[in-house]
């Protein structure tokens, strides 16, 4: 295959940036991750890097030119260089000071650490696959995975149960699917692991052995009713209150004066995650109403992502106000949209006033509309499955009330 001059180099630069987010194989990422990688990249580094951009340096699309030097810049500071050419020479002279110790050892001089190479082998195999997993010298039908959450509510510790008969590896691990920081390393004499959760979600648990699926499961961390959280990291502030329906959401004075007095950005979000009495995320109907009732300072855009979590993927429905759509992306089930490379202009909005926020989806094809003109429409390919859950994540604060849900035979569901 033909590549690139610097090719080698970048993955190089990859691999670095893999090992240091400890998000597991770059190969399992989904599209939500590499939009998280991007908001990862630009609070250390300042600079916004796409999700687009970012799927295309780590080859997730067909995509043969090499990466800008902007972008080659940003991810060598985000890997702990200056710039790409600080990466490239100090690169160059941990080549060569290894080459005078041993001449053998060829993937060490590489990479210089352990584990990084241990990641590298990890990729190289999910590539290549194990086509017989035999092959791989243990009895796959002899391996069990369960998990059982410890709690209900937030936070919750989930225990995992398993059984690692006959496998001889020193790279198996448990990982999410739509987390990325739910990567839980394993020792071969292990039977139990613990994973911690401040978020609810439905999760796809993977016992992974030498980078490859072994056993996968569902895993469901469900709100009990509304739930809202102020997203401090790496602990998020829980708010409840029982007067909270899906006819109002709305934070309290106290919740407004903390966000206030905030001089960097503070993400809130209401979720409701529970089982939905199996509603296609191909087929079904959401009616909100939304108002933005804090948009000052590093809220000015009223950034507002209305999200609907499926078994298999999720929606992601992006808005700001016209003059920021360049900053927002979103996320419909195997592809994203992007506002640095798309025009997202009809999903600019101000929320200053109560909206109406109606979307939608018909044998797999999305429409938006707001205050009932159609502003947004696509086709997607793969189903985000059944729906267990929606939110409402925003920049500052924001007020939700009349939200309807509708099955495909236009039946209410009632958010208990």
């Amino acid at each position: 295959m033909n590549h690139y001059k610097e090719y080698r180099l970048v993955q190089k630069c990859l691999l670095q940036i893999e090992e240091k987010l400890g998000w597991g194989i770059a190969k399992e990422w989904h599209s939500e991750m590499f939009i998280e990688l991007s908001e990862v990249i630009q609070k250390e580094t300042q600079v916004l890097l796409s999700s687009t951009t970012l799927k295309r340096v780590w080859g997730k699309v067909n995509y043969k030119s090499a990466p800008s030097i902007s972008t080659l810049n940003t991810l060598s500071q985000f890997a702990g260089y200056d710039n790409w050419r600080d990466f490239k020479i100090k690169s160059e002279d941990n080549i060569s000071e290894n080459r005078k110790i041993k001449p053998n050892d060829n993937k060490v001089k590489i990479f210089g650490y352990a584990s990084i190479i241990a990641l590298f082998f990890i990729s190289l195999f999910s590539v290549i696959g194990i086509n017989n997993k035999e092959e791989a010298g243990f009895d796959v039908s002899k391996i069990t995975f369960a998990s059982k959450p410890v709690t209900k509510g937030l936070p919750n510790s989930v225990v995992f149960d398993f059984n690692l008969n006959g496998v001889q590896s020193d790279s198996i691990y448990i990982q999410q699917f739509w987390d990325p920081t739910k990567i839980i390393k394993l020792e071969q004499e292990q039977t139990q692991a613990t994973g911690q959760y401040y978020y609810p979600g439905y999760f796809r648990a993977k016992l992974m052995i030498d980078g490859n699926i072994i056993k996968e499961h569902d895993l469901f961390i469900k709100t009990d009713g509304w739930l809202a959280t102020i997203d401090y990291e790496p602990i998020p502030k829980y708010i409840r209150d029982k007067s909270w329906s899906q006819h109002n959401l709305s934070f309290s004075n106290n919740v407004m004066n903390e966000i206030k007095s905030s001089t960097q950005p503070l993400i809130s979000t209401f979720h409701y995650i529970n089982s939905l009495d199996s509603i296609s995320g191909d087929n079904f109907i959401l009616n909100s109403s939304i108002k933005n009732v804090y948009r000052e300072k590093w809220a000015v855009c009223q950034k507002t992502y209305v999200y609907i979590i499926g078994t298999k993927s999720a929606l992601i429905i992006p808005f700001a106000i016209s003059g920021c759509i360049s900053e927002i992306e979103g996320l419909i089930s195997e592809k994203t949209i992007n506002g640095k490379t798309n025009d997202l202009s009809s999903l600019g909005v101000d929320f200053s006033e109560f909206r109406i926020i109606n979307i939608k989806t018909e044998n797999k094809h999305l429409t938006v509309s707001v205050d009932h003109k159609k502003v947004f429409s696509t086709q997607f390919e793969n189903s985000i499955g059944d729906i267990v859950g929606v939110r409402y994540r925003f920049y500052g604060l924001s007020e939700v009330k009349n939200i309807e849900l509708y099955n495909k035979s236009e039946q209410n569901i009632v958010f208990d």
